[in-house]
């Protein structure tokens, strides 16, 4: 009988199957599926040939099914409100990265500060039928958590806050990064240190201030008057800070710590047109170590790190360990790292490029 061209078509779309595989390694199908899902006791000899035979087929094994028989998808979910992706992105990388060695993928949704769009991306993912979701954003304060909306998933908030005190969050530490730039500073022979920052309704303001107040506490340095000024989160804002500092008639700093690298980067563009050397006059230190607003300021600006891409590996191990039953809550604040370059007068690499890590 003359086989139905078509049916030729249709077996060569489905490509080999399980079958294929236990024939060419002459076992059961069964001793495949413990050989290939890396499970059963199976001599060494035989798993590798059965492993040899799949990949000389080019068998790939059905993740659905896999999926339904061990009640894992094998998915997770990111729900991101940052438009821009300057904090989700990092983030995310350090998040596959980790979830990678677990054969874990992840379904990314933008709901850019949308409670309805937000809330069909759940239904979304819960349609997906995924194992756990990462929300994010592009500010760390507290949001009404979607802990409830998930149906029991494990959750998590990294670079934002749930208002469930139940809620495993992880974020920056703000307070201990301020703290490590105006120490930095202060090790450099730097006495008059003023802090320009953003609006202090945002957590990460307030915690930044502390920690420059810490910082000149236990040095023994006073703040001096008017050396805290909070504005809002841009390069004019800085401009027109550091403006006010060195005016004329007030004893002007010998450095700025500023609350993110666009404030530190106005902040120098002002000095420079009042003819006032960075760092020989005035040493600057910025926040978030933004590459396209840190490698553009002249100098290079010294910046504190908020290891997103860490607190995306964090993230991943924690969710992997709540999908497996572990339980977690709380919030967790992760180190921040001082990127030092030219603005503060520090010694760098000029040959290499390279860059000092405090």
């Amino acid at each position: 009988m003359d086989r139905d061209p078509e049916d030729g078509r249709q077996q060569r779309r489905e490509g080999p199957t399980i079958r294929d595989v236990a024939r060419m390694a002459n076992v059961s199908i069964g001793t495949v599926s413990k050989a290939l899902n890396n499970n059963g006791s199976l001599k060494a000899e035989t798993r590798e040939r059965i492993v040899a035979a799949a990949n000389a087929l080019g068998f790939r094994p059905n993740s659905l099914a896999q999926s339904l028989h061990r009640r894992h998808s094998f998915t997770v979910g990111l729900i991101s409100n940052d438009s821009f992706g300057r904090f989700t992105m990092p983030i995310a990388e350090g998040l596959e990265a980790c979830l990678a060695d677990r054969q874990i993928a992840v379904f990314m949704c933008n709901a850019t500060d949308d409670p309805e769009r937000e809330r069909q991306h759940v239904e979304q993912l819960l349609g997906k039928r995924v194992d756990g979701v990462v929300v994010t954003a592009r500010r760390a304060d507290r949001r009404p958590g979607l802990d409830g909306a998930l149906r029991g998933l494990p959750v998590i908030y990294v670079f934002s806050q749930s208002d469930d005190p139940d809620a495993v969050c992880l974020l920056p530490d703000d307070e201990g990064g301020a703290r490590t730039a105006v120490e930095h500073l202060i090790g450099l022979g730097r006495k008059r240190i003023a802090h320009i920052t953003g609006p202090e309704r945002f957590e990460a303001v307030r915690l930044r201030r502390d920690g420059y107040r810490q910082a000149l506490a236990a040095a023994g340095l006073a703040e001096g008057e008017g050396y805290y000024l909070s504005g809002e989160w841009s390069e004019k804002w800085g401009y027109d800070a550091a403006a006010q500092l060195f005016a004329p008639g007030r004893q002007p700093p010998d450095a700025l710590f500023c609350g993110n690298d666009q404030i530190a980067r106005g902040a120098a563009d002002a000095l420079r047109e009042r003819g006032i050397a960075v760092p020989e006059d005035v040493a600057i230190v910025g926040f978030d170590n933004w590459n396209v607003m840190t490698e553009a300021s002249r100098p290079p600006l010294t910046s504190v790190d908020l290891n997103l891409r860490a607190l995306g590996r964090e993230a991943g191990r924690r969710l992997i360990a709540m999908i497996d039953g572990a339980p977690m809550r709380g919030v967790s604040r992760l180190p921040c790292t001082l990127v030092i370059r030219q603005s503060c007068g520090a010694r760098t690499d000029t040959q290499t490029g390279t860059e000092d890590h405090a």
